[in-house]
């Protein structure tokens, strides 16, 4: 999917109720109902494709829609066509293994699940007057490597902190050039970039080719935007001076919240020692960032249902302690970061300061600092001094190959090999 259209998924809806929008319109664009008619799909089948897209559907009203069975496309007798696609009692489906593949192989991450050896080993089964996709009992590892595979590509690629602070910058640059750039739409009437998820002729001219024809675009309106994408295009992100983990759960505060919170936590009187600049909430940004195995708190397994080798038709549960000691006692983690907009080392230390000093405030664990290390009593007083701006290689993703950077004690850290292979094949 398009980068573009993916902001605007997250900006204005759920990513399955866009898909849902666009298939719709797929079959009345392209005419497709009397097609699919011949082949042997009617409105029943459609309907199907939908919630296997999105789950059940509030507008569509039938017979054997009851409050223990929300579906209409198929019957309670066939529920485990509902795990396949989207598969909502446990996230164990063909979509997964559909980035999986695509997604590990262009980022150079392993991806150790087996995707063959599991459909080997699938098998429909009675649960609770339910079918379900029952696996075998031995097959449980296997399982844990698939979601431990989603929490890598989640935390080195998808919410890798550079990922992320382009993604917030591109956003950025879209909402200023929302009441600026137009789309044509359905019976030529111009939308808003914000509108186009409710008009899908508009939202399929929605390409990447929006991020260049605002970056050529000569129009005064759309200079903010224009600068923003121009930083992007010459790699002078918005730095990412350090995250933390919270202490104790989240108390959902908004990100403005965090900003403000962190803003507030130091006094004009408290940066005049070290003749730093005071920031304000324009001058940072704040992202927080969650990790799980794909149900947030919970462990997906204890949703699975596999069955032995000697009863193959009787469910039963896997419980983690009879797996391994070595698994996950959490299942969820969330991350705080914090970017400065300015680039010059004052801006930045100062940016630091704040944020260490909001993290003892907030009882947080001691956050990593932008060189990669622990950030100790005085780091606030040390933090961009004697660093060298870090050159990184990075995957179409933002992902980094690998980085060098000036220690502060004159050291030189040792590079990755990826790194040097880069060296080798660059010289100049």
């Amino acid at each position: 999917m398009h980068c573009t259209h993916t902001i605007i998924y997250h900006m204005h809806t759920q990513h399955e109720d866009g898909s849902v929008r666009m298939f719709e319109h797929l079959l009345e664009s392209n005419d497709l109902k009397p097609e699919l008619l011949n082949w042997g799909l009617d409105e029943t089948d459609l309907t199907l494709i939908k919630e296997q897209i999105a789950g059940p559907l509030e507008s569509q009203l039938c017979s054997q829609k009851t409050s223990d069975w929300p579906y209409c496309g198929r019957t309670n007798a066939k529920s485990f066509l509902y795990e396949i696609v989207a598969n909502k009692r446990n996230g164990v489906d063909v979509d997964k293994w559909d980035y999986f593949a695509r997604d590990c192989h262009c980022l150079g991450i392993p991806n150790n699940f087996d995707t063959m050896r599991y459909m080997k080993f699938a098998r429909v089964i009675d649960v609770n007057n339910r079918k379900q996709i029952c696996t075998r009992d031995k097959e449980v590892g296997n399982l844990y490597e698939m979601f431990h595979t989603r929490s890598t590509l989640h935390r080195r690629a998808y919410q890798h902190k550079t990922s992320k602070i382009i993604e917030i910058m591109i956003t950025e640059a879209l909402e200023k050039a929302n009441e600026h750039f137009f789309l044509l739409g359905s019976n030529g009437k111009e939308v808003r970039l914000s509108e186009s998820i409710d008009d899908m002729v508009a939202y399929t001219r929605l390409t990447d080719q929006v991020f260049q024809q605002i970056l050529l675009s000569t129009d005064p309106n759309l200079k903010e935007s224009r600068e923003i994408l121009e930083k992007i295009e010459r790699r002078q992100l918005y730095k990412c001076v350090g995250q933390t983990q919270p202490s104790t759960p989240s108390k959902k505060l908004s990100k403005d919240s965090i900003a403000k919170l962190v803003i507030s936590s130091l006094s004009p009187e408290d940066l005049k020692a070290d003749e730093l600049p005071e920031l304000t909430v324009e001058d940072i940004v704040v992202d927080v960032v969650s990790f799980d195995y794909g149900m947030g708190d919970q462990n997906p397994i204890d949703h699975v249902r596999f069955y032995t080798k000697d009863k193959p038709n009787v469910a039963v549960k896997v419980r983690k302690d009879q797996v391994s000691q070595m698994l996950p006692q959490k299942f969820k983690e969330e991350n705080v970061r914090v970017y400065c907009k300015s680039l010059d080392k004052k801006s930045l230390k100062s940016a630091w300061k704040y944020f260490i000093t909001w993290c003892r405030q907030q009882d947080c664990i001691t956050p990593k600092c932008a060189g990669g290390g622990e950030a100790d009593q005085s780091s606030d007083l040390s933090f961009g001094e004697e660093r060298e701006e870090e050159t990184h290689f990075t995957t179409p993703y933002g992902t980094p190959y690998g980085s060098t950077h000036k220690a502060d004690n004159g050291g030189r850290h040792k590079e990755p090999i990826c790194g040097e292979v880069v060296k080798k094949l660059f010289p100049n």
